[in-house]
């Protein structure tokens, strides 16, 4: 291994290391925001279909105590999707974070590996003006020889 090579094959390791790290944390935003719609729907869904069987046991006649409880119940699911919502704006911002934070691994790492492939490339175009030059020397050597009249 060129001694050039070892540096950028560490950096490239501790970038793919880090784009892992990126990448799993990516994963768990993801998830926790899944969740934290998941969860705000299924809020505002009950809420919904409270409001629904209210409106069915209003039409029925309810009293005014019943009202007040429904109404006081409502009133708590209302806070409780606020709650929620504010929890999926913070999971949305994570998750915001998260891919920033993976894309700049990434970059990293893509930025890493055309280093290392340019490096390669430059030590293939100096190993072929090597092998060219050899070549040569060694074609001038028999030329030499073959018009040295003391070497018949």
């Amino acid at each position: 291994m060129k001694s050039n090579e070892l540096p950028l094959t560490t950096l490239i390791e501790l970038a793919t290391d880090e784009l892992d790290d990126a990448q799993r944390a990516l994963g768990q935003a993801q998830q926790a925001c899944s969740e934290a719609e998941s969860q705000t729907e299924s809020l505002i869904q009950y809420r919904d279909e409270y409001r629904s069987r209210l409106t069915l046991s209003a039409q029925a006649g309810l009293s005014g105590a019943n009202w007040r409880n429904f109404q006081t119940f409502i009133d708590t699911l209302d806070a409780a999707i606020e709650q929620q919502r504010r929890v999926l704006a913070v999971a949305q911002q994570k998750l915001d974070a998260a891919r920033a934070a993976w894309a700049e691994k990434r970059r990293k790492v893509t930025s890493y590996e055309a280093l290392a492939e340019r490096a390669r490339q430059r030590e293939q175009v100096v190993f072929a003006r090597r092998e060219q030059r050899e070549s040569d020397e060694h074609a001038a050597k028999v030329m030499r020889l073959r018009n040295d009249p003391s070497h018949d």
